[in-house]
């Protein structure tokens, strides 16, 4: 993602990673809130008191004008998540409930 024209609130890390400055909250867990809860700005405020209504419109904005990149990065991310779980095998609590009867 480039720096050039980046929303007021908005900066970009070393590694490419936009956060709305200020604080620990990435720009693309802002959009995750919006695409997967179907969130507005003010929903998205009222759920992270931490932050203005300025700062998430501004971390939408971000995600919009880098759509593609962004999606990209969640499919990646969702991608990596799935492999691990897979790859991690049962858990204990998978285990105990699978010895009990009460997982197939």
């Amino acid at each position: 993602m480039t720096t050039a024209a980046l929303p007021e609130h908005v900066l970009i890390d070393e590694r490419g990673i936009a956060w709305i400055k200020g604080t620990r909250v990435k720009v693309i867990e802002i959009a995750l809130d919006h695409l997967a809860h179907g969130w507005s700005a003010e929903e998205i405020a009222r759920q992270h008191p931490e932050l203005t209504l300025g700062q998430i419109h501004s971390a939408l904005s971000c995600y919009y004008d880098n759509r593609a990149e962004l999606e990209e990065m969640i499919a990646e991310s969702y991608e990596f998540s799935r492999a691990t779980s897979r790859s991690s095998g049962d858990t204990l609590l998978r285990l105990r409930l699978r010895a009990k009867g009460l997982l197939h």
